[in-house]
Parts: C-alpha cells; sequence; structure tokens
C-alpha cells in the first residue's frame, strides 16, 4: 500500500525540491502522492509553507467552491512538472552530460514564469516591523498553488542549481532531487538509509553469488 503523502521523507533540502519528488516517475505506471487536494493541504501544511490557520482558510474556500480546490491542485502538478524539466537540464553527469533537454526547460520556464506572475499580482505588501515583506497568497482559493510558485523561485533564483542532484536511477536509485549541502560536493543518494544502503547490500549479494563457482 502507497505511503501517504505526509509519511514522504523530506529529503529535498528546500521544499520546491520535496514537491518534485511527490511524484514517483519510475516505472511504467508513475505513483502521484499529490493524490486529490486534501492530499495537497495536508502536505502543504507538513513541508511548512502554509500555516493551520491558513489551510483551514484554503479549506473553506475549497469546500465552497470545489473546482478551485481542482484548479489549485492542477497549478501545483504544473508547478512540480515544470520545475522538474527545469532542474533535470541543470543536473550535469560526471561526463558533463545534462540529464534533461533543455529546449523543454526552456518552455518550463516560460510556463513557471507565468505561475510565478500570476502569484505576485496576488501578493501583497505588509509592514512587518521595521521592513516591508510581499506575501504571497493574499487570495485563499490560490493561495497553496501561489505559495508553491513563490518557492520554486526562490530555489531557481536563490540556489546553487550546481549542487541539484539526482538519486541514480541507473545504479538502483529512486531518482529524488536534492540539494547536496555536503561541504565537498559528494552526497550520492537521497538518503542513505534508504536508497544507499540498498544498493550496497544489492551489491554485496550479488558479489557473493559471482563468487560462488569459483569457490567451490
Amino acid at each position: 500500500m502507497p505511503l501517504d503523502v505526509c509519511q514522504l521523507p523530506m529529503v529535498g533540502g528546500h521544499p520546491a525540491l520535496d514537491l518534485v519528488n511527490t511524484l514517483e516517475r519510475g516505472g511504467t505506471s508513475p505513483h502521484d502522492f499529490l493524490s486529490d487536494s486534501a492530499a495537497l493541504l495536508r502536505w502543504s501544511i507538513q513541508v511548512g509553507l502554509i500555516s493551520d490557520a491558513e489551510a483551514d482558510q484554503v479549506d473553506r474556500a475549497w469546500r465552497d467552491e470545489p473546482a478551485a480546490g481542482h484548479a489549485g491542485l492542477a497549478a501545483v502538478r504544473d508547478i512540480r512538472e515544470g520545475l522538474h524539466l527545469v532542474l533535470l537540464a541543470a543536473i550535469t553527469d560526471p561526463n558533463g552530460e545534462t540529464a534533461g533537454d533543455p529546449i523543454a526547460a526552456g518552455a518550463a520556464l516560460v510556463a513557471l514564469h507565468q505561475r510565478w506572475s500570476g502569484a505576485a499580482a496576488r501578493a501583497r505588501f505588509v509592514l512587518d516591523s521595521s521592513q516591508v515583506r510581499l506575501v504571497y497568497g493574499a487570495v485563499p482559493a490560490m493561495l497553496v498553488p501561489d505559495r508553491f510558485a513563490e518557492a520554486a523561485l526562490g530555489l531557481m533564483v536563490a540556489a546553487d542549481l550546481t549542487r541539484v542532484r539526482r538519486c541514480p536511477v541507473l545504479e538502483g536509485g529512486c531518482g529524488w532531487l536534492f540539494l547536496d549541502q555536503t561541504r565537498n560536493g559528494s552526497r550520492r543518494w537521497c538518503r542513505m538509509a534508504d536508497c544507499g544502503n540498498a544498493v550496497k547490500a544489492r551489491r554485496l549479494t550479488e558479489r557473493r553469488r559471482a563468487a560462488r563457482p569459483a569457490n567451490s
């Protein structure tokens, strides 16, 4: 039975990367952990993008207008897919080749800009002590996708994208994306306790099997 989205480990190092990882892309039938608007709302609280009070506002808006909830979920999924395409194009393998398609990434950037532009148009300035902040999510029905648009922008313009890694699928990893925040840039697995140890155990078993005929 698949995990609930709130049980997913957050390994990305940034909410936008954890969003990308809510879709299992391996295999013939990818599994979407953001299965409906309710799952999206629960996970948005879990990842710290909205507060409990804001979640109540969103829940009321989506219950009053179910179409708005469906639209919010579709918008977040679009942001997730666009960000995935952009980040794959930013990742390079040891041979210096990109993991993604630069043309698809360019189209995704245009779509992400449109999402962010809409979110910025709904944002408002707030005087907070000695500074003014731009607060995204002034419209409850669009609060969740607007916050994710803000998070995606923050990752793309502020993070060092040369530090984005993909858990190595060809070596048995899951394909999740994460920021490598180690000092020497040596992190290879989403979590050593999961993919890293599983791959090591499988390789050890394979070596032992291969050695049996020679030892017999």
